[in-house]
């Protein structure tokens, strides 16, 4: 996977975002930052092997960075136009890189978008400018990217700023978890629901970093809640019938909802093993639950 991505890197650094047949490719900044994550493990894995890509991408993230620390040069065409808070996943990118390297300045360049991105929290907790096509009512998947790279910029840093900022997001997603685990998939800022659908992508997000906070900023409730979350994705999951569909994750609940129709994201699956494998380490007692996901 790695070998194959190199091959697809522009030569400034960058990545495209869409399908690789695309007409026109750009290189974009979120999937420039997502794939990051993966040559900085390669790195560390399999040494130098991916060193210059991981550089190259690192370097092109702070190229085309505005010097208040948002991204706002190379957007993707995959979503509305403006300002992206949820970027902080791209920022987890260069905190990834700067452990590996050494360079510091790409640390810094992360701590100072997320900076940024926290000054769109709103004094309840909401954040503004958090979504692909919808600002006014974020997708919980983009508000559980914008937490998890809050959450990375802390354990980067140690910088108790951060961490008090991922509190006050994570605050108010709490009070919209129900008590089987449903998260409606869109939020108003004054975190009412907009939708009568789940992200499925997006529970799974959040449940890994109340998880985290649970352990990490005396907020002993999010654990329960962050296990909700993961229980309720489970019983989502086709456990019989077409073996393409067997094991996947839904974009929504109901199957289709706005977020991915109909559709099983290959990214869903991943944050979904991500939150589940947390759950196992924390406490490999829990987990269970059977009411299926219509």
């Amino acid at each position: 996977m790695l070998d194959w991505l190199v091959k697809i890197q522009f030569p400034e650094g960058g990545f495209q975002s869409g399908l690789i047949d695309t007409a026109r490719p750009v290189p974009v900044t979120f999937n420039t930052g997502q794939i990051l994550l993966g040559l900085a493990r390669g790195t560390e894995v399999f040494g130098d092997r991916y060193r210059d890509a991981m550089a190259r991408a690192a370097n092109w993230l702070i190229e085309t960075q505005d010097a208040d620390g948002c991204w706002r040069r190379a957007p993707t065409p995959l979503a509305a136009p403006g300002e992206k808070a949820y970027e902080t996943h791209v920022s987890w990118g260069l905190f990834e890189a700067a452990r590996i390297s050494g360079k510091r300045s790409w640390g810094e360049a992360g701590l100072r978008q997320v900076r940024w991105a926290v000054g769109k929290l709103q004094p309840n907790g909401w954040m503004a400018d958090c979504c692909l096509s919808d600002p006014e009512a974020p997708l919980t998947h983009t508000l559980g990217y914008a937490l998890k790279g809050i959450v990375e910029a802390y354990r980067f840093s140690n910088d108790r700023f951060f961490l008090e900022a991922a509190v006050r997001l994570a605050d108010g997603l709490a009070t919209c978890i129900g008590q089987d685990g449903y998260l409606a998939g869109r939020l108003r800022r004054d975190w009412s629901p907009a939708v009568d659908w789940a992200c499925v992508t997006g529970s799974s997000q959040i449940a890994w970093s109340l998880m985290f906070l649970g352990k990490n900023a005396e907020r002993a409730g999010y654990q329960a809640l962050a296990r909700k979350l993961n229980q309720f994705v489970r019983r989502t999951i086709p456990v019989t019938g077409d073996i393409n569909m067997v094991g996947g994750i839904r974009g929504s609940c109901p199957f289709d909802g706005e977020y991915f129709p109909l559709g099983f994201p290959n990214w869903a699956a991943k944050f979904t093993l991500d939150a589940n494998q947390f759950e196992i380490d924390s406490d490999p007692e829990n987990g269970r639950s059977s009411r299926p996901c219509n």
